[in-house]
């Protein structure tokens, strides 16, 4: 059944995206904001930002356990896929990335980064950002957002179940909505450590789904580094995974100037392309192991 469970929550949550409807985001802000208030000293602890995460994974996990238990194993199947619903998902990136793409074909950058601001990282929110840094910039910022909110989510459901997915996927909303900024890095430091494994496995599968031979040629000095963190593995793997310098605007520029103004669409097109055939990479890969009574 967690083929199926995964499958129906994956299916419903796409839906959602397409709609623009169930921010995870949303819930995880409200949740955190029951812990405003603070000692002055103390504003860089992370014991209320754990709790508040640990207590829902501990309730999701001990409730389907309990379930499982008294025989009601039946009934803990909708409410996983309510869970891994409301984890997954990126609703509002569809409408961005449009409007994003248009205004680089219209060679409006100004626009395009307007768009797009309120996404990237602080530090990267200036306006003075190249046409190059700037598109670099939002791939970095979307793959890595999907995979927190698709692959992540998945790869520790499978392995862990629903309690340890909430887990995961609550760590990764503290390093990004936690009310107090000065913990913010610690918990970016957990996330990254539950990243580790799913995030490498990610770049395997980028080769397979994508140019192997491209990413062959990347992967050895690049994604396979022990090291790199999330960010830096993606981009790395996917720059080799795509052809048609899908990630490389400057040599995009030199090899094809007449279709500059294509590049920002046809750029995020591929990079949407390569995440979705990887995702049916690991949903076959789990149709494998259910197969042979691992999973």
């Amino acid at each position: 059944m967690v083929l199926i469970v995964f499958l129906l929550a994956y299916l419903i949550r796409r839906q959602l995206d397409t709609a623009n409807r169930v921010s995870g985001d949303k819930l995880w802000r409200h949740w955190f904001h029951r812990a405003d208030t603070v000692k002055a000293g103390h504003e860089n602890g992370v014991v209320g930002g754990l709790t508040l995460v640990v207590l829902p994974a501990l309730v999701a996990g001990l409730g389907i356990y309990a379930l499982d238990v008294v025989g009601w194993q039946i009934a803990g199947y909708p409410l996983e896929i309510l869970i891994l619903v409301l984890l997954m998902g990126v609703p509002g990136w569809g409408a961005v990335l449009r409007a994003y793409s248009m205004s680089w074909r219209r060679g409006d950058m100004q626009a395009a980064w307007r768009n797009v601001e309120d996404r990237l990282p602080a530090d990267e929110r200036g306006a003075a950002l190249s046409p190059d840094a700037l598109h670099l910039s939002v791939a970095r910022v979307f793959m890595v957002t999907v995979f927190q909110r698709f692959f992540l989510v998945a790869f520790w459901y499978v392995v862990g179940g629903v309690g340890v997915a909430v887990l995961a996927r609550g760590m990764v909303a503290l390093a990004e909505q936690w009310p107090r900024a000065a913990a913010r890095p610690r918990f970016e430091r957990y996330a990254e450590i539950l990243a580790w494994i799913p995030v490498r496995l990610l770049s395997v599968t980028f080769g397979i789904a994508g140019d192997l031979a491209g990413w062959l040629r990347e992967s050895p000095d690049g994604a396979g580094r022990i090291h790199k963190n999330v960010a830096d593995t993606l981009m790395v793997s996917a720059n080799g995974s795509l052809t048609g310098y899908a990630l490389d605007p400057n040599r995009f520029s030199q090899m094809h100037p007449e279709e500059w103004a294509d590049f920002g669409a046809r750029s995020l097109s591929a990079i949407r392309d390569l995440l979705n055939r990887s995702m049916l990479v690991w949903i076959c890969a789990l149709a494998l192991l259910v197969i042979f009574g691992i999973a």
